[in-house]
């Protein structure tokens, strides 16, 4: 065999197993079909196709189409393609059927409206070739139902159009919501409706007959919030969706926690607003809070939608009742709020302060006592300041300069000193600064306390006696004896000058006291606080004396009580005619005459 022999061979056998290859029978089936339909009539194929249901020229078909097929002839269909075309360019494959029966369901939804052709090639397995047929040109007119209406009727609020915008209802569980729908297409079917209040749901409206619309009562209308979907379906099977959004709200909304004044508990202003009424109010999962409404103790209801609300009052504590209505109607339960105006300043009453001496040891204890009718005294805003000064007149301490706050607020506390042995004669000035619950405050006029030695010499009065109080005068008759007791409120290590003084107790007020005995008291007789002195006085003639016994004469000892420092006795000079008798005791003769009458007239009476 020569090479130019072999190679035509070998061509020959690459040939046939191409035409028999899948692939090169489509290839071979699409130059086919892509000659004219009278070549394709006149193919070697003993089948003969053709459509027994299909689109007749100028049809106008929608939804789902059946495709049947007649096959006649001697041959064997192997396959049926069926393809569509617009411009019988270029053609798309629809199905390509392998078994019997040869039919199809189109379904003209998956294509635009538009003009089409169908062809369905038949694959002759005896001959190796095609039978053709082909469709008239006609027209998918596919329309999707297009809702014109979904709506509820009659809601409370809101019209449903969104979720910021939901239909808000206020009606019994046994009340009916009544839906209503509009819809445009050419062969329209029927509508359902789904994600309603239930139990259940409503029955489809159509197909026999169309209600657009339902008035639907679950018999359990529940609270809560839905989303009502319509579904319009049309015969071709094409359908359209709307949503509702809807609530069901029968529960009143709750007030929050609103700000009365500037949140404290009391109000120094008569104007007092009260804010956070709407944003503090809260309706939960519900239709939203409208109003709030408000009453001043007895007072009937009155109604705002502001946030804030102002209102002018009397002093004392006042009763605010609120309450929140929502958008549907739904009023809430009544919250009371008290509400306390106090406009007047706190008044002061008193001080109290330890005894101030130049011997304390320690701080002094000073505390103010105030009273406020209304909110009361506000004990950390209020304190007390002090100050020292010289005369304890003025309203600033002139020898600290300056008020000065102690340590601690409040209206007590202590004035600490190193040592108080250093402020005698000194006045500590004291004022407070007054601050109620509701910021009203008052600062008092200044008070002084004048700080006193601790030292105090006095004499014991109990035992500071004259042993005899008349006598006769004269040096060897008139003589008395004195006793004193001379004391300290503390133990004392210093000297001490006492004398006796005395003068006519008749005396007029320019005759002067006459120094009758000095005694200077050497340092540590007042070591253990006390001394006994005893004087003597000779009363010099007839007539009645005063005696002074004086500590301290010339003021040299600071003392804390300048005033106890004399203690006052009389004595008597009888008079030398009445020898042994004092005149003032004798009784007149006149009042032993009466009583002798008054002795006979008892016992006459007695007699009778």
């Amino acid at each position: 065999m020569g090479r130019s022999s072999v190679a035509v061979w070998l061509a020959g056998l690459l040939l046939c197993s191409l035409l028999l290859s899948p692939g090169l029978q489509n290839a071979k089936r699409s130059d086919l079909l892509a000659e004219d339909d009278q070549a394709s009539l006149s193919s070697p194929s003993n089948l003969v196709i053709a459509f027994s249901n299909g689109p007749s020229p100028d049809d106008d078909i929608k939804g789902t189409y059946a495709l049947t097929f007649s096959v006649g002839g001697s041959g064997t269909l192997d396959s049926l393609l069926i393809e569509i075309t617009t411009d019988e360019t270029s053609w798309t494959t629809v199905v390509n059927l392998t078994t019997t029966p040869w039919m199809y369901p189109l379904d003209t939804t998956g294509y635009t409206n538009d003009t089409y052709k169908l062809r369905a090639s038949g694959w002759d397995s005896d001959t190796e070739s095609f039978a053709l047929a082909t469709s008239g040109w006609f027209q998918v007119v596919n329309q999707v139902p297009v809702i014109t209406t979904f709506t509820v009727l009659n809601p409370d609020a809101g019209t449903g159009a969104s979720l910021t915008d939901r239909a808000w209802f206020n009606i019994d569980a046994q009340d009916a919501l009544s839906f209503r729908w509009g819809a445009s297409d050419d062969d329209l079917k029927q509508a359902t409706l789904a994600n309603v209040p239930g139990p259940g749901a409503p029955t489809a409206d159509g197909p026999t007959t169309l209600n657009y619309g339902w008035d639907w009562s679950s018999g359990n209308m529940q609270e809560g919030t839905w989303s009502p979907r319509l579904t319009v379906a049309d015969h071709s099977g094409l359908t359209n969706t709307s949503t509702l959004f809807i609530g069901i709200d029968r529960t009143g909304p709750t007030v929050g926690s609103v700000v009365v004044g500037d949140g404290d508990a009391w109000q120094q202003s008569g104007t007092v607003s009260v804010s956070g009424l709407m944003t503090e109010a809260d309706d939960g999962q519900g239709s939203g809070v409208a109003s709030v409404q408000y009453a001043l103790g007895d007072e009937d209801w009155s109604t705002t939608s502001s946030d804030s609300l102002s209102l002018t009052l009397e002093e004392g504590v006042h009763s605010l009742h609120l309450r929140a209505v929502d958008r549907v109607g739904n009023i809430g339960a009544s919250t009371t709020v008290t509400v306390r105006v106090d406009q007047t300043a706190p008044i002061g009453l008193s001080w109290t302060v330890d005894e101030l001496t130049t011997s304390r040891i320690g701080p002094a204890n000073v505390s103010f006592n105030a009273e406020d009718a209304h909110s009361g005294i506000d004990q950390s805003a209020s304190y007390i300041q002090y100050g020292f000064d010289s005369n304890g007149v003025g309203e600033t301490p002139d020898l600290s300069g300056r008020w000065l706050t102690m340590g601690v607020n409040g209206l007590s506390g202590q004035v600490g000193l190193a040592s108080w042995a250093t402020k005698s004669r000194q006045h500590l000035m004291l004022r407070a600064i007054l601050v109620d619950e509701a910021g009203n405050s008052f600062t008092t006029q200044a008070s002084s306390y004048q700080i006193l030695p601790g030292l105090d010499l006095s004499w014991n009065a109990s035992q500071t006696n004259v042993d005899r109080i008349v006598v006769r005068p004269g040096e060897k008759t008139g003589n008395v004896t004195i006793t004193s007791v001379l004391e300290s409120n503390e133990d004392y290590g210093g000297s001490v000058i006492v004398r006796l003084e005395t003068a006519p107790a008749d005396r007029s007020s320019d005759v002067a006291w006459t120094v009758m005995e000095t005694r200077n008291l050497p340092a540590g007789t007042l070591s253990n606080s006390s001394e006994t002195i005893v004087w003597n006085y000779a009363v010099p003639r007839a007539g009645q004396f005063d005696l002074r016994l004086v500590i301290d004469f010339a003021d040299v000892i600071d003392e804390y009580d300048e005033g106890n420092n004399a203690n006052y006795l009389v004595v008597t000079g009888a008079s030398i005619d009445s020898p042994g008798l004092v005149p003032s005791f004798a009784p007149s003769l006149l009042l032993i005459v009466l009583v002798g009458f008054a002795l006979a007239l008892l016992q006459q009476r007695t007699r009778d």
